[in-house]
């Protein structure tokens, strides 16, 4: 627990862990690591009451699918949400559930299982990355809780293993998205961990 690391996903999100981090009066360094095209993002906005009156927090559950109708739970952090989010309401799909995990370290166990709680215990957690295979969260992910994550299968979606962590190609990265958006939401098409 000697330094935070952050993928944050609105701007109320990084106000509060910036509040935060100079209100408290111990202090660790502070990582955040958010892509310059979520500052772009228009969905990516927070309204002025959720920066006066929220607080940071470290996992943001899904409020917007019935529990009880979830099969496949999304998990992610960072810009993916929004790939995610846009797919899911493009296919009006409401058997998935898309849940964020804002701070990466040290791990939100606690709040992650409130989050995961009104979900059956049979509902699998399917690790959503854009990163290669050998790098992002997977591996972190992997190295504390192996094949499940609070007792439920963790599955993983990401790019395959790659020296580098982009295509440096703009058409080619659309197509890999497309793939990788079309793995997360098809039980079927998720390649073996």
């Amino acid at each position: 627990d000697n330094m935070q690391v952050m993928n944050l996903t609105t701007p109320a999100q990084y106000f509060h862990v910036l509040r935060r981090q100079v209100l408290r009066k111990w202090r660790k360094p502070l990582v955040i690591m958010s892509p310059k095209s979520v500052l772009r993002l228009p969905a990516a906005t927070s309204s002025l009451d959720e920066l006066a009156t929220g607080s940071f927090r470290k996992v943001i559950a899904d409020s917007t699918v019935a529990a009880s109708g979830v099969k496949r739970i999304l998990l992610c952090t960072g810009k993916v949400y929004y790939d995610l989010a846009a797919k899911r309401e493009e296919e009006g799909r409401d058997d998935l559930a898309i849940v964020r995990l804002e701070q990466l370290y040290p791990f939100p166990e606690k709040e992650l299982a409130v989050a995961l709680e009104p979900y059956a215990d049979d509902v699998p957690i399917v690790w959503v990355q854009e990163e290669p295979r050998n790098m992002g969260t997977w591996w972190y992910l992997r190295a504390l809780h192996g094949e499940s994550l609070l007792n439920r299968a963790l599955l993983g979606v990401f790019r395959p293993a790659s020296a580098s962590p982009a295509t440096g190609s703009g058409a080619s990265h659309k197509i890999e998205q497309a793939k990788l958006l079309e793995q997360a939401f098809d039980l079927g098409k998720i390649p073996a961990s």
